[in-house]
């Protein structure tokens, strides 16, 4: 077996136990925890709490149930997100990894309570737990800032608002690093935080995070070109009107950009190890992510 199917046998099972079993144990209202539990549990690769107790695994610190708990938040996050991006008023989606979206089993205004409950309990679960308070206050402030109105917010606020106005490479950048990479960034984060790594000695940690955020959004647009929903579990070709790489670069580059991308953030791992003494190496497999020879 290899080392990262290794780690994600060992770890996505206590993921997904706790995703399911935890919020039906914080949440009161049975149709509501029904709604959230049915976006939690609809699948999904899991990649930001891998992330980030691959970070945690890479500094020698052991993860027990608390710090299983606080890094699994961002799942909470996430999933929300996807709720309200589905919704008519956003990019009306019907389908999301390959089951119907939250929306078309709940209606709209369930599902947007859903997303709701989802983005408070995030929070709940990096401060309802026994870590230190410095700990809990700097997860739950950096969460804060990684999903809300300077990064994931900002970022789908410039996607919806210039869905028919062309941005330049650097605007699109900026685009996708709070669209998508900010809640990357974060998941990276918090495994430092809970490592409790001064943020002068995260730097590289944090570009390679940048860097896999990046990746994966360039990723995302060119398997929109490229794939079918049936592979992908959500509808494909949806972007012909969007700022995407491949519509600004062109198929050919977007694909030269990503494996650049890559290479950078596996440099940031390269320079962890010669620099820090601490072994990423699970951090360089969870790379294996982009099948960059089957695009």
């Amino acid at each position: 077996m290899t080392k990262i199917k290794q780690f994600e046998s060992e770890w996505l099972p206590k993921i997904n136990e706790l995703l399911v079993h935890q919020v039906a144990i914080d949440g009161s209202q049975e149709q509501l925890v029904a709604a959230m539990q049915y976006s939690v549990d609809a699948g999904g690769k899991r990649l930001r709490p891998l992330l980030a107790l691959a970070t945690v695994i890479s500094l020698g610190k052991s993860v027990n149930v608390d710090v299983l708990k606080a890094l699994t938040a961002v799942e909470l996050l996430h999933t929300y997100s996807l709720i309200h991006d589905d919704l008519p008023a956003m990019d009306d989606d019907d389908l999301r990894r390959g089951k119907p979206s939250n929306h078309v089993i709940y209606g709209d205004a369930l599902a947007t309570l859903a997303g709701d409950g989802l983005q408070a309990l995030a929070f709940q679960w990096v401060t309802d737990n026994q870590l230190t308070s410095t700990i809990q206050s700097e997860l739950a402030l950096k969460l804060a800032i990684a999903a809300g109105p300077a990064g994931m917010v900002a970022g789908q606020a410039d996607d919806v608002l210039n869905e028919n106005n062309p941005l330049t490479a650097d605007q699109l950048r900026v685009l996708h690093e709070n669209k998508t990479g900010a809640l990357i960034h974060y998941a990276v984060e918090s495994g430092l935080i809970v490592g409790d790594i001064k943020p002068s000695d995260r730097q590289q940690y944090l570009r390679f995070a940048d860097d896999y955020g990046l990746a994966f959004q360039i990723y995302d647009d060119v398997l929109d070109v490229v794939s079918n929903e049936q592979t992908l579990g959500k509808p494909v070709h949806q972007d012909a009107d969007k700022n995407t790489y491949p519509n600004l670069f062109g198929l050919a580059e977007s694909k030269r950009l990503l494996k650049a991308t890559i290479a950078d953030g596996l440099a940031a791992l390269d320079q962890i190890q010669k620099s820090q003494g601490y072994d990423p190496e699970i951090l360089r497999a969870l790379c294996g992510y982009f099948k960059i020879e089957e695009i």
